[in-house]
């Protein structure tokens, strides 16, 4: 059997908070290149190019979790279940 083991609060909730801002940025960079909304500053989504770039955020947190063992932060911080 295998054994389940406790993970600490904390490196769940920071791997969840790193999660989304490293998805925040690289989602919105790369909506931005693609379909236009670069700024001298970075991106600056509106419209259909924010709920695209807010899906992609969502269907990373599920992919990952769901079919592929755990975010990239989890598995750094090692906060995975």
């Amino acid at each position: 059997m295998t054994e389940q083991r406790d993970v600490a609060s904390w490196r769940i909730i920071l791997a969840f908070l790193l999660d989304a801002i490293t998805a925040f940025v690289v989602v919105g960079l790369v909506v931005g290149v693609v379909f236009g909304g670069l700024t001298e500053n970075g991106f600056q989504l509106e419209g259909w190019r924010a709920l695209l770039a807010f899906a992609l955020i969502v269907a990373y947190f599920v992919v990952f979790n769901r079919f592929l063992g755990g975010t990239i932060w989890k598995r750094i911080l090692r906060a995975v279940r």
